[in-house]
């Protein structure tokens, strides 16, 4: 089978495992990425031609992006084993490499009020809005719809991963601004390419990172949802309460937003007295 038939086939069965198009998206990307630049079948690449590939890479990846691709990597082959498409599985001789630390990166009060005072699209504005004062991902923000917003209730619907779906509160600045957005459908409907249909994740956070980049704010989309999660722990919300609000599965996912609160180690410094005993 050629490569390109093999990949197609990992992507069909995907689907059949009901797996979110984005994963299978980024998953697909990667593979063929590999085949194109390793220049090999991906039936019989070596270990050592993965771990070039990998070399090529290690001035634009960062140890996170390394860790996730190789996990992409690592179905793909278990898959090609279980299909009896290869007998070997070319990752036991690479190893995998350790993720880093997972923390919050969230951007900070100044900036955020700066990239809300730059101009820029009126849509792009409102997927910068859903993601800070709603805590929404990329690509939930893709798939958002009028029908989403209950302003009733004062809640809004997310269609989060894993196919998860969850009311949460509707922030007063959102409910104004869903005043301006379509009340039916897509609010960010997809070009002529993918007529019906949303756009993609991956556009959202490059039209979201272009504008704040235009505004002289070096962050990422998913900063403004790191902002998001941390701002309401450091005016004290509780984590339970933030862990809904962020609709993680776990609390421990939560937990990686209490190491950024500056604000609350800076407090607890602040306490220190060594002069306590003479009080």
């Amino acid at each position: 089978m050629k490569p390109t038939g093999l990949v197609e086939e990992w992507e069909v069965w995907q689907y059949a495992a009901r797996l979110s198009e984005v994963t299978i998206v980024e998953r697909v990307r990667v593979l063929n990425q590999l085949a194109l630049e390793s220049e090999c079948n991906l039936l019989t690449i070596r270990a050592l031609d993965i771990v070039r590939w990998y070399a090529s890479h290690s001035g634009d990846w960062g140890d996170s992006t390394h860790a996730t691709y190789h996990s992409y990597l690592s179905v793909f082959f278990k898959w090609l084993q279980l299909q009896e498409h290869r007998l070997d599985n070319p990752l036991l001789k690479v190893g995998s490499p350790k993720a880093p630390e997972r923390v919050a990166r969230p951007i900070a009060d100044a900036a955020m009020l700066t990239i809300l005072k730059s101009n820029m699209h009126h849509r792009t504005r409102v997927m910068i809005l859903l993601a800070g004062l709603g805590g929404l991902r990329c690509s939930e923000i893709a798939r958002f719809k009028g029908e989403h917003i209950d302003l009733e209730r004062g809640r809004f619907l997310v269609a989060g991963k894993h196919k998860t779906v969850k009311y949460v509160p509707l922030h007063p600045i959102l409910a104004t601004t869903a005043e301006t957005m379509p009340a039916r459908g897509y609010w960010f409907p997809s070009n002529s390419s993918r007529p019906g249909q949303c756009v993609r994740g991956k556009s959202v956070s490059d039209m979201v990172a272009t504008a704040i980049r235009r505004s002289g704010v070096e962050a990422t989309a998913h900063q403004l949802r790191h902002w998001y999660g941390t701002t309401l722990l450091e005016d004290g919300a509780d984590i339970r309460v933030v862990q809904e609000l962020l609709r993680h599965a776990s609390l421990i996912s939560t937990q990686i937003y209490t190491k950024a609160t500056d604000v609350r180690m800076h407090a607890a410094i602040r306490t220190l007295d060594p002069y306590r005993a003479v009080a």
